[in-house]
């Protein structure tokens, strides 16, 4: 007897992987975030080894944004029966430490409640936890006066964060300026991942949440995407530009499903147009400036 696509998705169990390597990346970035967050506080671990103390705030707290992020890609796949890989962490001599975290996918995604499902789960996951972390760590940051330090790394605003800057700390001073506590950094960057990680372009997890949701509109709309990081690498942050460039070799487009005549139910269409909102709520045109 002939077995359809519908019994041979779920007959399909993940491949053995080397389950050191993933451990290895783990402990690898959390030692390189740690040394990063111990140089943010003015600490240096090389002349101060105990000072890797000071570090651990900012660790703690973007690791577990990071492993949360990825770990609810990994069970959403493990949940279709698309074999996937365990989280891969980047570690980077960066001033945040890592490139971040990624799993693999070794499977195809055979329909768009599936897409939508791994798509979402990871952005909806970190923002979770990133969002009551920048809400502590802005109650323990410091406000100071304005152009008080000779320089340093402005961070941009998205409306979440004027938001909780409003809620958390009042009306501030037209010239104050906002310190921000490690752990407020790091909710800071973990929105900022996520931000990143939902543009609804090629196979970002946007990508697949955009292709699930429209998936008639979606090359249209990718294109604009596409331009539009151009655009604002111009005029606003050169960093689009590395992203622009990326996506040309990475891909633009997103390979269809295997059966696109699934739809999707109205559960999951909500949880789309959430992650969609969370985009806009913390996307920022200009993440980065020093002065």
């Amino acid at each position: 007897m002939l077995k359809g696509p519908e019994n041979s998705y779920r007959d399909v169990t993940p491949p053995p992987e080397r389950r050191w390597l993933p451990g290895f990346l783990f402990v690898a970035t959390f030692l390189t975030t740690t040394f990063a967050g111990a140089i943010q506080q003015g600490v240096n671990p090389l002349k101060q080894p105990l000072g890797m103390i000071q570090g651990l705030p900012f660790s703690i707290t973007l690791m577990g944004i990071l492993m949360v992020h990825e770990m609810s890609h990994y069970l959403a796949s493990r949940y279709h029966k698309v074999p996937s890989t365990l989280p891969f962490f980047i570690p980077a001599p960066s001033i945040i430490g890592t490139f971040g975290a990624v799993i693999r996918m070794k499977g195809a995604i055979w329909d768009r409640r599936a897409l939508l499902d791994i798509g979402a789960s990871g952005p909806i996951g970190g923002f979770l936890l990133a969002l009551p972390a920048l809400t502590i760590g802005l109650a323990i940051s410091k406000v100071v006066p304005g152009g008080s330090g000779e320089g340093g790394l402005i961070l941009g605003d998205s409306l979440l964060m004027m938001l909780l800057e409003r809620l958390v700390l009042g009306d501030l001073p037209m010239n104050a300026d906002i310190i921000l506590h490690p752990v407020a950094f790091a909710g800071w960057i973990g929105m900022f991942v996520t931000s990143l990680n939902l543009l609804p372009v090629g196979q970002l997890d946007g990508g697949h949440i955009a292709k699930a949701l429209f998936p008639d509109q979606f090359d249209i709309l990718a294109r604009v995407v596409h331009l539009s990081l151009i655009l604002m690498g111009v005029f606003f942050w050169e960093g689009w530009l590395i992203w622009a460039l990326l996506l040309v070799f990475i891909g633009v487009r997103h390979p269809p499903v295997l059966l696109p005549h699934i739809s999707l139910d109205e559960r999951r269409r909500k949880v789309g147009y959430f992650a969609l909102v969370i985009f806009i709520l913390t996307f920022v045109p200009a993440p980065f400036k020093i002065l």
